[in-house]
Formats: structure tokens, C-alpha cells, sequence
């Protein structure tokens, strides 16, 4: 039998810390975003509630069943696998109050467990642990950050009803579990019928959205969009297009119908708005420069939201740069070859590189939601943008690999086209301005400590 133990001191009552795990979405916040774990069913914590999970990649990956038992309520919660890889699993959460400070507990996770394989999977266990232990100081990491979000912007803990469109995409499947194990009720807005007692119907091909459905609701985060990735033929430039243009105004022109609006309509945007400044510094009072398409879009995608913000709603467009997580995205696509050896700096060494952690997007949207101080264009990217050379030369060093196996600019012109002049070779030093000034801490300010928590692999 072999066992870890990962403690953390938080500042935050133990009833807070239990009733946080114990709301939808916390599986999904707690998973790294590194591990090729898929949840198929998760009742929830009580007594016998069980999580259905499959974990590996792909066709290789293996149905894990636990049943959680031994629920002390507001101080711990138990699970043990009743199918799955290992011959024996079974962890302990356990939330326990300072003896001093009601505001704060620590938190304790305690795996005992036998590693499958019998003999060969002992030899293997080492890398287990080291494994384990990442997972879990990632989950404790997540933990304190998101918790502290919550407390800063909702210490009053009112529970919001929020409308969120792509909600199934990369930054809305992380957004709504955080919104979630917040306390909110989170309305989906989805392009197929018939829709449940939490979806609302919002179809920007046939121009139907159940507008009804949409009164009173507190906010609305718009974030779906045609994915921008892939060969730019004139059917795929319309879909990207049309999917952020006449969506946005869809569900803009509803939102300015209510009779009961929303306080916030927060849209998404992107920092394709500037077109390529070299190396020169953008904030949101720069204008477009060498735009291409993506900068027409983007403009058409915010003029797209006057509606709303005519009718007095507090309309804000969030300029997103290129989010980093290796569940998908331009981190995603990268990892293979850098992981192999063969990675390197793809285009010109001092174009710059506008990134952003996939927490920070979720935290930025949040202080957007709760800061009445912010309206109009918001540049949501960390504070420290990088040339492609230093992103190229973190990224090597924070995989333990070589990186210099360059691609030219002049060949991924030639191979990507369009797309890739506009999306990987453009130069954008944006900084975000407008949320420090409205005082947002972010989480990841420079690229190696954010390289290092979506991957897992912080320093020792």
C-alpha cells in the first residue's frame, strides 16, 4: 500500500471549503488540464453518490467507477474505486478549521492506493507518485485561486443567474465550472432545440433566440464563435464571420428588447483587432494597424454589441489574446513536436507573442462581470508580453528539450496562407491597461510561472 498526503492553508472558512467541492463543476475545475480524464457521470459527494470517469488517451482509455462514502458534512468526503486500473484507491478530502482564525482551514487530500500492474507497475511507481503529486498540488493551486476570486468580487456570496453562449468551447468548459462551484446558475445558450430548464435557445442561422428565457438574468457572457483555426477557404472566412458578426447582434438586439435586461452583456473579442504593430506596445486606445480580415471581424464583432449597449446595458469586449493551456489551442498544437526535440521558433525571433493562461481568461471575464468601471474594449492578456524567441526558449526550458529546429516566416506563409500571416506571423505587443487600472490581480503574470501551472511542472 502506498500513500501521499498534500495539506494547504487557505484563507477560508472549512464550510466554505466543502460547500465549494460540493457544488456542480468542482470535478471539472479540479482536473488538470494536462490529464486525459473525460467525466461521463458525477452525482455529487453525498453518501453513495458515484463519479464515472475515462481515463487515457483516446482508444486506450479505461472506465474508472468511485462511490464516495464517509461524508462528514462541511469537514470531509471520502471515495474509493469500486472499477477501474487499481487493486486498491481510496481518498480522503478533508477540511479542517484553524484553530484560531474561523476564516481560515486547511486542506488535506490523502491517497492510499496500490498501483496496478502487480510487480511491473510497482517498478513504475516513482513516476505514479511524481505524477500524483503534480495533479494534486495543481488542484490545490486551482483551489485557493479560485476561491480567493470568489470572495474578492462576491464576499456577500449573492448567487447570479449568467447566461453563457460557447459554453462547450475552450474557455466557456472551464468558465462555467468556475462559475458554478461559485454559487451562480448558469444559463446555456445553445444553436439546437429542444432546450432544458437551464438552455436557452439562441440560433444565429435561422435568427431564433428565445428572448423570453433571457429576462432577468443578471449577466450574459457571449464567447461562441466559429473556430478560427484551420485553411481560410471562402466558406470557412464566412463561417467566422458570420458566427461573431451576426451572432453577436442576434443576441445583442434580444438583450435590448427585455423589459427585465441584464446589468453586464461581457462579449468576447480577440487582439486580432490591432493587425501587426511590430514591436510597438498596444493598449486599447491603439488603432488598427496592416489589418486583415481578422481585424474587420473583430470590428464587426464589436459593433455588433451596440445594441445592447444602447438600451444602458454595461456592454464590455473582451480582447483575448492566445490563451495557454495544453487542452487545446496554440499550446496544444505545439506540445507534440517540443516534446519530441523537434520544436522551435516558428517566424521572425521579435514579433511578439500576446499570452494569456487559461485561468487569467476566466479570472478577467470575472472582474469584468463584477467591475461596473469597465465598459467598452478591454485587452485581456497578461501584463508581460513575449517575443516568439522568448516564448520559444520558456517553453523549451520548461519541458527539459532542445528547441531549435526554427520554421521561417517565408515557409509558414507558403504552407498556411491567409491564416497564417494574420494569425501566427503578425506581431501584437498587447498589454492590458484597462485591467490593472480596475485592479486585477493576475494569477500568471510572467510566461514561465504560466507555462509551469498549465503544464504541471512547477519549479522545485
Amino acid at each position: 500500500m502506498n500513500t501521499i498526503t498534500t495539506s494547504s492553508s487557505l484563507h477560508v472558512s472549512a464550510d466554505a471549503l466543502f460547500a465549494w467541492h460540493s457544488r456542480p463543476g468542482a470535478f471539472e475545475r479540479l482536473t488538470p488540464p494536462w490529464a486525459p480524464v473525460r467525466l461521463e457521470q458525477f452525482d455529487g459527494i453525498r453518501e453513495g453518490d458515484r463519479a464515472v470517469l475515462r481515463i487515457g488517451p483516446g482508444p486506450l482509455a479505461v472506465r474508472w467507477v468511485a462511490e464516495h462514502y464517509d461524508v462528514v458534512e462541511g469537514r470531509q468526503f471520502c471515495d474509493r474505486q469500486v472499477e477501474g486500473p487499481f487493486p486498491h484507491w481510496e481518498h480522503t478530502h478533508r477540511f479542517d478549521p484553524a484553530a484560531d482564525d474561523p476564516d481560515r482551514s486547511t486542506l488535506t487530500d490523502r491517497v492510499d492506493y496500490t498501483p496496478p500492474g502487480g510487480a511491473l507497475g510497482q517498478q513504475a511507481t516513482p513516476w505514479l507518485e511524481a505524477e500524483l503529486r503534480r495533479q494534486f498540488a495543481y488542484r490545490h493551486r486551482i483551489t485557493r485561486r479560485d476561491l480567493s476570486q470568489h470572495q474578492r468580487y462576491n464576499p456577500d456570496g449573492e448567487a447570479l443567474t449568467i447566461a453563457v453562449s460557447g459554453a462547450s468551447g475552450l474557455v466557456g468548459s472551464s468558465l462555467v465550472p468556475f462559475l458554478t462551484t461559485g454559487g451562480h446558475t448558469v444559463k446555456r445558450l445553445t444553436r439546437s432545440g429542444p432546450t432544458g430548464p437551464d438552455e436557452i435557445l439562441w440560433d444565429p442561422r435561422t435568427e431564433r433566440v428565445e428572448a423570453e428565457k433571457l429576462e432577468g438574468v443578471d449577466a450574459v457572457i457571449h464567447l461562441a464563435g466559429e473556430n478560427v483555426f484551420g485553411p481560410w477557404t471562402p466558406a470557412k472566412k464566412q463561417r467566422i464571420y458570420s458566427s461573431r458578426a451576426d451572432g453577436t447582434r442576434l443576441l445583442s438586439e434580444a438583450l435590448a428588447s427585455l423589459d427585465d435586461p441584464p446589468d453586464a452583456f461581457v462579449s468576447s473579442s480577440a487582439v486580432g483587432y490591432y493587425g501587426d504593430h511590430g514591436t510597438n506596445r498596444i493598449t486599447e486606445e491603439s488603432a488598427p494597424r496592416d489589418a486583415g480580415f481578422l481585424s474587420e471581424v473583430c470590428e464587426a464583432w464589436e459593433a455588433a454589441t451596440e445594441p445592447a449597449a444602447a438600451a444602458g446595458i454595461r456592454t464590455v469586449q473582451m480582447r483575448t489574446g492566445i490563451v495557454l493551456t495544453p487542452a487545446g489551442g496554440a499550446l496544444r498544437l505545439m506540445l507534440p513536436a517540443f516534446w519530441l526535440g523537434l520544436g522551435g521558433r516558428v517566424g521572425a525571433h521579435n514579433q511578439y507573442f500576446p499570452w494569456i493562461t487559461l485561468d487569467d481568461v476566466i479570472g478577467g471575464f470575472y472582474h469584468a462581470l463584477w467591475t461596473d468601471a469597465l465598459d467598452g474594449p478591454v485587452n485581456l492578456t497578461a501584463p508581460r508580453p513575449v517575443t516568439m524567441q522568448a516564448y520559444t526558449d520558456t517553453l523549451a526550458d520548461v519541458l527539459h528539450r532542445p528547441a531549435f529546429l526554427n520554421v521561417p516566416s517565408s515557409l509558414v506563409r507558403t504552407l498556411g496562407g491567409e491564416m497564417a500571416e494574420e494569425m501566427i506571423l503578425s506581431s501584437a505587443r498587447v498589454v492590458p491597461d484597462r485591467l490593472q487600472e480596475t485592479g486585477y490581480d493576475f494569477g500568471f503574470s510572467a510566461l514561465d510561472d504560466g507555462l509551469r501551472h498549465v503544464l504541471g511542472r512547477m519549479a522545485e
